[in-house]
């Protein structure tokens, strides 16, 4: 009988199993594929490995206008994704050396919950388990809508596996975060791209600006971005695959050699309750309380699995809240400040409200932005129009969002999630200095555009 029972190894099973172990719950860990699930084997991880190599590669063929001359320069896909492969084993290894050396039990098998507490495993640790509490984290699987001819489509899962050669043209159904990621590897290294999305921008989910200036840039890369452009259908042709689609009621077709589609995600559940065990859902997840357990007395669901918010992060934090309650301790995660990460070129990344949500929800805003064009670093790299903007209550002057584009926005948007968890004004967190000459410059820009508008 264990105290609790993870199923799945991605960030936010393996975070709970380990924080679990650590305050003393004898734990075990269910995985049915490789440890570290999704994200550092099919998701996150593999597709920034990816990114790096490409823009290692785009960097030196721009090189010239620089002074540096590569000669002879290739990509070896091949050689890529075996560098992808490294990467994802190694840091696999990692989140398995850091669950034994907390005390986790680790079990290698397909789990299914026949009954509160009780847990059947098939596979190599394969058996019927006990534990006071399941805790649910099976993330999250590529969406596959009924497109006729889809199945000449892949997904990202299928895409990470590899292939033999750099594609010749490829298209990318889908302009949301996946789908531009992509669409900045392929694009990086040659291939001829064509983005289609059904919205009338691209990451229709995020700021308005951040979308438009993608598109732009993208555009400037060489990539085909058709937005308000709904799929039709798919067929094999002599010349490659062909997609059909239907722009602002005018048909068209893209033509590439591969197909990805990249139109969002799903809660995995499929085949985790036995049958006559049927849990509450909202939407496509499933149901949680403020303390992440299902309408099953004893099973509990953190992450992609239940929550609205895909975000590797936000799976560990809850996992880690979620634990941290079972074991009596005071824990929450602040949904307020979820900060989000775009790795095209250049970084987008974005935490809390939009200035357009803020006004939705009646809240008087004011905002303050900085146009990057006289940044030391921004004209040094010149990686096209970049941006920063910061989003304040009108009243209390109390921080409410951010959205960043420029190189190394993932790596600056936490000190504005801080700030907005913690209530803190434009004028608190201009008190600190900011190096020179720097990306991150830009943000006391903003911030003193928006605290002379308070």
């Amino acid at each position: 009988m264990f105290d609790l029972l993870v199923i799945g190894a991605g960030p936010g099973g393996y975070t709970a199993a380990a924080r679990a172990a650590k305050l003393g719950l004898s734990t075990a860990i269910v995985e049915e594929r490789s440890w570290g699930g999704t994200c550092l084997n099919r998701g996150c991880v593999p597709t920034k490995t990816l990114l790096h190599a490409s823009e290692v590669y785009r960097s030196a063929a721009d090189g010239a206008a620089i002074g540096i001359h590569a000669e002879g320069l290739r990509a070896d896909i091949p050689e890529i994704f075996a560098y992808k492969e490294r990467i994802s084993r190694q840091l696999c290894g990692g989140v398995e050396s850091l669950l034994k050396g907390a005390g986790v039990t680790l079990l290698q098998g397909r789990a299914v919950i026949t009954a509160p507490g009780s847990v059947r495993v098939t596979g190599e640790d394969g058996g019927d388990y006990e534990a006071r509490r399941i805790l649910i984290a099976t993330g999250s699987v590529p969406v596959r809508p009924p497109i006729p001819g889809l199945e000449l489509a892949m997904t990202s899962d299928e895409l990470l596996e590899g292939t033999d050669h750099l594609y010749r043209s490829i298209v990318i159904i889908g302009g949301g975060v996946i789908g531009v990621e992509f669409a900045t590897f392929y694009s990086d290294l040659g291939c001829s791209v064509t983005l289609l999305e059904g919205m009338d921008r691209l990451l229709p989910n995020m700021d308005r600006e951040l979308g438009q200036n993608l598109a732009l840039i993208l555009k400037k890369q060489g990539v085909q971005v058709c937005t308000r452009s709904m799929v039709d259908r798919l067929e094999q042709t002599p010349e490659g695959i062909a997609v059909h689609y239907t722009a602002k009621e005018t048909p068209g077709c893209a033509v590439g050699e591969a197909v990805l589609c990249a139109i969002g995600r799903r809660a995995f559940r499929d085949g985790l309750f036995a049958q006559g065990l049927t849990p509450e859902t909202n939407g496509r997840g499933l149901w949680v309380d403020e303390h992440y357990q299902t309408s099953i007395p004893g099973v509990y669901a953190i992450g992609d699995v239940s929550s609205p918010v895909q975000l590797a992060h936000v799976a560990a934090a809850q996992g880690a809240a979620c634990v941290e309650h079972m074991a009596g301790l005071s824990a929450g995660v602040c949904m307020d400040a979820v900060p989000s990460c775009i790795y095209c070129r250049p970084e987008i990344a974005a935490v809390g409200l939009t200035e357009a949500e803020a006004k939705e929800r009646g809240i008087p805003v004011k905002t303050g932005k900085c146009v990057m064009g006289g940044n030391a670093r921004t004209v040094i790299a010149d990686p096209g129009r970049c941006f920063m903007k910061v989003t304040a209550h009108a009243e209390t002057g109390a921080i409410l969002g951010a959205q960043l584009m420029c190189p190394n926005a993932s790596d600056i948007i936490g000190q504005l999630g801080q700030a907005i968890a913690n209530g803190m004004t434009p004028g608190q967190l201009l008190a600190a200095m900011r190096p020179h000459p720097t990306y991150e410059e830009a943000l006391s820009e903003a911030l003193e555009s928006l605290a002379g508008k308070l």
